[in-house]
């Protein structure tokens, strides 16, 4: 028969281990922004309302990355505009971006703000590993990039 010896950790050695462990999601998100920007194109601000706001160019779109502060409450947005309203056929093109939301824009999708289509992605930081910080930036990124010039080219304003 086996026997298994049980060990009691202090509590306050476990939170010593917990804080240890945090993520600083300051510096991911600069670290994978610097991987992904252009032309030395990354900027950050502290807006007066709190939190961060940083912006770069990737390919033809430029991405904009907000953190309203740290802790696990706190989200990150990342976001991409790729169409100014109004658009030519606009029943066409919304059910386009539908279509898409649908089948490929995994964590992100497709939405309006300010009159323009923009791709975009929201999520609390409570769990939120380095690797998902990295995958949402570059999702968000890389469909705007990848959509922009066609929607574009067919639904933009005459």
């Amino acid at each position: 028969m086996t026997s298994y010896q049980e060990t009691l950790t202090n509590p306050e050695s476990l939170d010593e281990m917990v804080e240890t462990t945090s993520i600083n999601h300051l510096e991911v998100i600069e670290n994978v922004i610097d991987s992904l920007e252009q032309d030395d194109s990354a900027m950050v601000s502290h807006p007066a309302e709190g939190g961060y706001l940083w912006k770069f160019k990737y390919g033809s779109v430029e991405v904009f990355v907000q953190l309203t502060g740290t802790t696990d409450e706190d989200t990150i947005t990342v976001w991409s505009a790729v169409l100014q309203l109004p658009a030519k056929d606009e029943p066409k093109l919304m059910r386009h971006l539908l279509e898409m939301n649908c089948s490929s824009t995994f964590e992100a999708r497709f939405g309006i703000i300010e009159n323009r289509v923009v791709v975009i992605s929201t999520r609390t930081l409570a769990e939120l590993s380095p690797g998902e910080v990295s995958r949402l930036i570059t999702i968000v990124a890389t469909i705007a990039d990848d959509n922009d010039e066609a929607l574009q080219s067919e639904f933009g304003a005459a």
